[in-house]
């Protein structure tokens, strides 16, 4: 037998167990707060695997002016896009090439990274619905109960379902909110860049002209 095997498959069985245990004690409000964290999870990820595979790697503006004088040279994603730019020979269909491709390869990751924030801000709140409705419960508990067992077992449950909830949704909503950010960050940069290359671009052009 696999001696790694044998120690994450036993590690990793007791954290699924740990983690349903937990979900069920949270009630259904967890099953609302794993799903927002699956989407803001597979969106973040996503963005960022097509932003680092997209090639839009930063280049000098002196190299930028080189691809504009002699296109021929140019290379990577940039490099073509600034020879697609040269090639139509006009400014203003450069602008448009610039455009183009700004809305096909930066704004579908600028709609999932909006969809992100939104399940950032949403996971606290659905923390809240959770405590809101464990409290209900124990505040049930502690009208219809007479005081034995069973009432303190009902009150208990209601309280560490208001916990768990709140503690879920923080802990969903805290590194999403941090990822959300870097990611934001990374794409402005792009887009600045590409804004950068389009006025190299521009006024090269215009020099030539």
């Amino acid at each position: 037998m696999n001696p790694i095997a044998s120690m994450v498959s036993p590690a990793f069985a007791a954290f699924v167990e740990r983690a349903w245990e937990i979900t069920v004690a949270g009630g259904n409000a967890m099953w609302a707060i794993w799903f927002v964290a699956f989407l803001m999870c597979a969106l973040g990820a996503n963005v960022w695997i097509g932003m680092t595979g997209s090639g839009l790697r930063r280049r000098s503006q002196r190299t930028i002016e080189r691809w504009v004088a002699d296109p021929s040279r140019a290379s990577g994603a940039v490099g073509r896009l600034v020879r697609d730019a040269v090639g139509t020979r006009s400014r203003d269909a450069a602008s448009l090439t610039f455009a183009e491709h700004k809305a096909d390869a930066l704004e579908p990751f600028d709609r999932q990274l909006k969809i992100m924030k939104l399940c950032v801000g949403v996971a606290p709140l659905l923390g809240l619905f959770g405590t809101v409705t464990g409290m209900l419960a124990t505040f049930a508990a502690l009208a219809s109960g007479s005081g034995g067992e069973q009432t303190m077992g009902d009150i208990a449950k209601g309280i560490s379902e208001a916990l768990i909830t709140t503690e879920a949704g923080l802990v969903v909503a805290l590194p999403g909110l941090f990822f959300h950010y870097y990611l934001s960050r990374k794409l402005r940069g792009y887009q600045n860049f590409i804004d950068d290359a389009e006025r190299v671009c521009l006024k090269g052009m215009r020099a030539a002209a």
